[in-house]
């Protein structure tokens, strides 16, 4: 893309990586990370090519921007993605530490292509019972906090 590249231009090109995408055997999602210097890094949907239920187009865009500029923090980057991504997916920018993120569709429009992710959404509600998936705590002793007590003594960590 030229300098004259804008937000439009990277959403169109997302829109296009999950076009291409579906011709092969991958889900219609694709998605753009934008480093601050313009480079760009792309994903698409392998979730069924690949039998990987994480390899959604954000993740990625994510993983691969993260490996081609050497750091897990893309602070400053901008994530352009064909769909507004799932709540794994909007984590994932999280911990990546994204600055922002851009969409064309919406979950209805998925939901509308046989996409529901409804469940998913409903699942971080406040008032979400949680049957969908039930998560406990199990353990209280002392040996639940060894790893924390290794890492807080290491110097040679890196924090994130």
């Amino acid at each position: 893309m030229s300098v004259a590249t804008t937000g439009h231009d990277y959403l169109s090109m997302a829109i296009e990586i999950a076009t291409t995408n579906v011709r092969n055997a991958g889900g219609p999602f694709g998605a753009v990370v934008v480093a601050p210097d313009g480079r760009t890094f792309e994903g698409v949907n392998r979730v069924t090519a690949n039998n990987d239920p994480t390899a959604h187009a954000e993740v990625v865009a994510i993983r691969t921007a993260a490996q081609e500029l050497g750091t897990f923090n893309l602070s400053g980057c901008v994530l352009y993605s064909s769909c507004e991504p799932c709540p794994m997916c909007l984590a994932s920018s999280l911990w990546a530490r994204i600055d922002r993120v851009v969409f064309a569709a919406d979950r209805h429009d998925a939901a509308a292509a046989g996409f529901d992710d409804a469940v998913f959404y409903d699942y971080f509600e406040p008032e979400s019972d949680r049957k969908l998936m039930p998560v406990e705590r199990a353990g209280d002793g002392e040996e639940r906090l060894k790893p924390f007590k290794v890492w807080d003594s290491l110097e040679t960590r890196t924090d994130y």
